[in-house]
């Protein structure tokens, strides 16, 4: 955990006195050694017996206060140390990466600063014990996404995708920060220990709330209906950033913390309805959201959004095992696409529009096969790592609801199409860009992490797959942890291949009509309707209603009450005294006669008064 802040807090004092890629070498290594000691950690769980494997130390004593004890503390068990085993590994891919990617720009070693920051957040976040640690890596991961979003701050996109990136997730951090006060209140205790091993104690109805707020949390952080339109744009920041965001960190996070109070969801089943709906309808919003971007970078936002739906409909189902398969093989895809896009761009000189592109297969060759795979994993087209872990979902979703797999499957279709779209206008059909342009592949230190992720997006469904219990690794690690709350399949061996079967002929719909569309055409205004184009609107109206009119309201508070009523009361008190003050001042004439005389008459009041009083 320490390893990426020391790499950080280096780069901070010395980076930009090195020479330009040595920043990013150690930047780089020390997230490699983190993964490193991560497996050590992880090999030392395994070696536990299945229900021991748990290390919970405390380093030393953080808060006390009254009733309040709080340390600064790990808890290392298999749900945590499969989190950092992701985040570490991918993000040391992506910080390899960025050094070819980020190699011309003025501001490199700071890069590296803000790159390591974010994982470092990260990691406190995962590993923490208690509740407000937990909550110091999720406003670090936010906080570091706003300089990182906003790198490029001279552009007034990156700066504005910045502040809305940090703004939105302040609202969901409301229902966290609120959900936290609840369990204080009710059982005076933030440490995971104490939290879940009391939990039957409150009411049902202070469970339900605690558990509606952690997910407002969730969903702000993971980008879920209503709070998504943060990350859509989060890609407006450099191209690795967008991979790291979207695969390793911080978008997962919402769901680690799902996963995490597990014990709480387990008592509220409509809660868990609730967050399934709510997933599977973001995963189809942002689905069909995707088939109409034109922007490269944006088709994978809006895919992030619709596949993080996917894990809160796991989550929801209390399939949280699948919902956790899913986010691991997610976040070898969705980062190879990233990089993958981010190595377009960079061969196309800063081109991102999809339909300015063409034929860039037999250009950019490495690029495109390793762009191919990941698009066949996140289709969901067997044997690739995306069948196994989104067909867990839909399973499950299946065992639940009809209706939730019937969305699902839909979305599924979908998915295959867009990112088939995508495929087929960058990578096929006629060149479309200026001849002009020198289209070349990337250097060999962006292609090695794109063979890697490559490489894990074909095969990590080896993590888990139903052939037998033996081979269900992922499975048989996480269970010991949700226990009772995790759902028990009651899904029979021949309906679980019917519905991987239909998994498996959802991808090929979706890549066949992609094909049909898209590869001798790159224009057809009948599927790509602007209302999609700009996200169903969301954000547009999210701007006039709420944006606009709390600037309009902030104006009229400007003009007219600080102006009229505060300032115009303050001085109308002002006027008030110095009108007082005008006639009063006469009486300090200067004369001595004059101030004799008042003397006198004072005197004479006096006397009078007392002379009344003792008549009386």
């Amino acid at each position: 955990m320490l390893l990426p802040l020391a790499g950080s807090v280096f780069n901070m004092a010395f980076g930009k006195r090195l020479k330009r890629p040595f920043a990013g070498v150690i930047a780089s290594l020390v997230v490699v050694a983190s993964f490193a000691l991560a497996v050590v950690a992880w090999l030392g769980l395994l070696g536990k017996p299945s229900g021991q494997r748990v290390y919970d130390f405390t380093l030393f004593n953080w808060i006390s206060s009254g009733n309040l004890h709080l340390n600064v503390g790990a808890y290392l068990d298999p749900l945590s140390i499969t989190m950092i085993l992701f985040v570490t590994g991918i993000s040391a891919l992506i910080h390899v990466y960025s050094i070819g990617y980020m190699g011309h720009d003025e501001r490199f070693s700071s890069f590296f600063v803000y790159l390591n920051l974010f994982v470092f957040a990260m990691l406190v976040l995962v590993l923490s014990d208690n509740f407000v640690f937990t909550f110091l890596g999720w406003e670090g991961v936010g906080a570091t996404s706003y300089w990182l979003i906003a790198f490029w701050f001279e552009r007034p996109t990156a700066a504005a995708a910045g502040k809305k990136a940090f703004i939105v997730n302040r609202i969901g951090d409301f229902g966290y920060l609120t959900a936290m006060f609840l369990l204080f209140t009710n059982l005076g205790s933030l440490s995971y220990g104490k939290v879940f091993g009391s939990v039957g104690q409150l009411s049902h109805t202070t469970v339900i709330a605690i558990a509606i707020l952690f997910f407002v949390g969730a969903v702000g952080k993971s980008a879920q209906l209503p709070l998504f339109v943060w990350l859509v744009d989060a890609m407006e920041g450099p191209t690795p950033v967008s991979a790291l965001i979207h695969a390793a960190t911080m978008v997962t996070a919402g769901v680690y913390l799902m996963a995490r109070v597990s014990p709480i969801l387990h008592l509220t089943a409509g809660v868990g309805t609730l967050i399934a709906y709510v997933g599977v309808i973001t995963a189809f919003v942002a689905a069909m959201a995707a088939t109409s971007q034109t922007d490269i970078k944006k088709v994978l936002a809006y895919s992030t959004v619709s596949q993080l739906g996917y894990m809160f409909l796991g989550i929801g189902t209390g399939q949280y095992v699948a919902a956790i398969f899913l986010m691991v093989t997610h976040a070898f895809y969705k980062a190879l696409l990233f990089l993958g896009a981010g190595s377009v761009i960079h061969g196309m000189h800063d081109e991102q529009n999809i339909k300015r592109m063409g034929a860039l297969g037999k250009l950019m060759p490495a690029t495109a096969v390793t762009f191919i795979l990941a698009w066949l994993s996140i289709a969901g087209l067997p044997p690739f790592s995306g069948f196994w872990s989104k067909g867990d979902v839909l399973a499950g979703a299946y065992q639940s609801s009809v209706i939730l797999w019937v969305i699902g499957a839909l979305t599924a279709i979908l998915t295959a199409y867009y990112m088939g779209r995508e495929v087929y206008l960058v990578f096929f059909g006629q060149r479309r860009f200026d001849p002009t342009v020198k289209v070349h592949e990337s250097p060999k230190v962006m292609l090695i992490p794109l063979y890697v992720l490559a490489t894990l997006s074909v095969i990590g469904g080896a993590l888990n797959l139903p052939i037998s219990d033996k081979f269900r690794f992922l499975e048989n690690w996480l269970t010991p942890v949700f226990g009772n709350a995790l759902a028990q399949s009651t899904i029979s061996s021949s309906a679980r291949f019917a519905l991987g079967a239909a998994d498996g002929v959802f991808a090929l719909i979706g890549i066949g009509f992609a094909w049909s569309l898209w590869v001798k055409s790159s224009s057809r205004p009948a599927v790509e309707p602007a209302f999609l184009a700009a996200g169903w609107g969301i954000d547009g109206f999210y701007d006039r209603v709420i944006a606009r009119s709390s600037t309009r309201m902030s104006q009229f508070f400007t003009d007219v009450i600080e102006v009229k009523v505060v300032d115009g009361a303050t001085m109308s008190v002002a006027s008030l005294v110095g009108l007082l003050g005008k006639y009063v001042r006469k009486v300090q004439s200067g004369y001595i006669r004059n101030y004799a005389l008042y003397i006198s008459i004072g005197a004479l009041v006096i006397l009078g008064y007392f002379v009344t009083r003792a008549g009386a």
